[in-house]
């Protein structure tokens, strides 16, 4: 807003590892300047990717006076830092969730926004305070609560308009789950019904894998799909559905509550569960499912044995009933809707929100508690995030053998943890020609997985379309998408030779990236000393799919992105011990 309330811009983030919104309505105004002596307006706290603060610059440059943020940030490596750095460049800085909202209309539209911003980060909520992604149940049924007739025929329960409000969670999630009933039952597709964009991977469970050889879910050109089952079933069934593109996941037992922790590790921040009442009911049970979404259609169905939204709970007692917070109805065509919340996992979002500052407390504590065992993670510095937490409280592993959640391993894999512009998928942007184009070719790629994914298919006749739409991706997501699903799909367009060239490839990423990038220069510099008594921390791609480039499931992948990496800070170490380490990590722009 400018000086005289009127609006100016608005800018909304495409996804993690994008350009951040502050910066995009800053290039939106309409003219240099035209934001001086404003206020900017923010649902969450700036903080996106740690060595990433083109955020809180473009609000800094734009030269706003005051800028209102719905709630701090829920991860606790950023919470606060942001609204401590404005403040201290002179700024005023409203936090609506730490202010009473007053009386009559004004208390009324502090609290209808401080809601809107609560629902529209609850993903980041929960998987901060609850260590998970935020879980989703869908359901359609009628008004005698049947979601399909005796014979199983379900289609459709809902509306066109409900359906539409269906494709656009689908759009919002990382993950769409269902169980192996509605495979079988409904061959569903499953997708967005769209071109382009987001994709959610496609999540099958099963314990038997009792499946049909022919589904929609099996071509994986559109979207991903992943089947979970247990260990040893159906091991030709499980050939069958790789050769196919399908990526299949054992577990020694298939629960809801073990798929959520796997699916956490992968990075996924929002779950969006379409299953039958026979996978919905232990999904409660096991306390992973937070959010209802569900379609009322003016239909009646009947019959005893027809199939209903949620199976045996074993309640016996009305006062056993699970209540819905934070309830919302809403017309969808001739369906009415209700979302809310579990009680049982989300008291409130409100009370997340406020649980999630005792935590910070505890973890400043234990950081003070540590300090002198230099155990600083990537948050130290300005702000009340203070040191990171609980690295470095013993020898580093060898990179080999870096478990899930060992001490002295600092994991990155999602940009916006605490490690995470270690990752090829941080919003740091690399200029880099092809290998054999000459330095005037060079350009600019959105990301490290960007460059890495278009260089699998460059010099190969035909391909030049799959390098430029990888090019062109919004999102290094989007470009991994785009370029595994190619790599899968039509194995010629991938250069020969690729397999034995993919690691000098990424070394030369990696060299760009922590060359032109101050922020995550410093981090990976910072993990040199961050140990148990100043020593180096091992750093682990924490990818649970991946034992090339990551840790894989068992920690005892290769975890080659580690190396590459211990090995550049090795060198910059050198480089700084050679040039003075302040002249060194001196250069270009810091994190907040």
């Amino acid at each position: 807003m400018g000086a005289d309330g009127a609006e100016l811009a608005r800018g909304v983030q495409r996804a993690h590892g994008t350009t951040a919104c502050e910066a995009l309505a800053a290039a939106a105004l309409p003219a240099p300047g035209a934001a001086r002596g404003g206020t900017a307006y923010l649902n969450l706290e700036t903080g996106d990717c740690v060595g990433d603060r083109q955020g809180l610059d473009a609000l800094l440059g734009a030269g706003v006076a005051r800028v209102v943020v719905g709630l701090r940030h829920p991860l606790l490596h950023w919470r606060g830092r942001s609204v401590a750095a404005l403040r201290a460049a002179g700024v005023r800085v409203a936090v609506l969730s730490e202010e009473a909202p007053g009386p009559g209309a004004a208390g009324a539209a502090h609290r209808e926004c401080l809601g809107a911003c609560l629902r529209a980060n609850d993903s980041l909520l929960v998987r901060a305070r609850r260590g998970r992604p935020l879980s989703l149940l869908k359901y359609a049924m009628t008004l005698d609560g049947k979601i399909a007739t005796r014979t199983g025929h379900a289609a459709w329960v809902s509306s066109p308009e409900s359906r539409a409000r269906v494709f656009e969670q689908r759009a919002n999630a990382d993950a769409v789950i269902v169980g192996g009933n509605t495979v079988r039952r409904d061959d569903p597709r499953l997708t967005t019904r769209r071109d382009g964009g987001h994709m959610p991977a496609r999540v099958v469970l099963t314990r038997t894998l009792d499946l049909q050889p022919e589904a929609s879910l099996w071509d994986t050109s559109a979207a991903p799909t992943i089947v979970m089952t247990q260990r040893g079933a159906r091991r030709d069934f499980q050939a069958h559905l790789r050769s196919r593109g399908v990526e299949v996941v054992e577990f020694d037992f298939l629960d809801p509550s073990v798929v959520v922790a796997y699916l956490h590790d992968r990075g996924y921040l929002r779950l969006f569960w379409e299953c039958g009442g026979t996978l919905s009911a232990p999904a409660i049970q096991a306390g992973v499912v937070d959010k209802v979404m569900a379609f009322v259609a003016p239909k009646v169905i009947g019959g005893v044995t027809a199939p209903t939204p949620v199976g045996d709970l074993g309640f016996v007692e009305m006062t056993q009933a699970l209540e819905i917070t934070e309830g919302v109805w809403s017309a969808s065509g001739p369906d009415m809707m209700l979302e809310g919340y579990l009680s049982s996992t989300v008291p409130s979002l409100a009370a997340l929100d406020e649980e999630l500052d005792a935590l910070l407390a505890v973890r400043q504590a234990r950081a003070a508690r540590g300090g002198a065992a230099g155990g600083a993670g990537p948050s130290a510095g300005p702000g009340p995030a203070g040191a990171g937490g609980d690295a470095g409280e013993a020898a580093a592993p060898a990179a080999g053998a870096a478990l899930p959640g060992s001490k002295g391993v600092a994991e990155f894999y999602k940009a916006c943890d605490e490690w995470g512009a270690l990752t090829n998928f941080s919003p740091h942007p690399v200029r880099l020609a092809l290998e054999g184009e000459g330095e005037g070719e060079a350009r600019e790629w959105r990301s490290v997985e960007h460059y890495y994914q278009a260089s699998k298919f460059h010099g190969v006749a035909g391909s030049e379309g799959i390098v430029e739409a990888v090019w062109a991706a919004g999102s290094p997501e989007e470009a991994a998408r785009i370029g595994r699903r190619a790599q899968r799909g039509e194995p010629g367009a991938v250069r020969p030779g690729w397999e034995g060239e993919k690691v000098g490839v990424m070394v030369r990423a990696l060299r760009a990236k922590f060359a032109a990038h101050r922020g995550p220069r410093d981090l990976l510099l910072r993990s040199h000393t961050a140990g148990a008594g100043g020593t180096p921390l091992s750093l682990a791609e924490g990818s649970p799919h991946d034992s090339f480039w990551g840790r894989g499931r068992d920690g005892r992948g290769r975890n080659e992105l580690g190396r590459l990496l211990m090995e550049l800070r090795a060198e910059l170490v050198a480089e700084a011990g050679a040039v003075g380490e302040g002249e060194l990590v001196g250069q270009g722009a810091g994190a907040p």
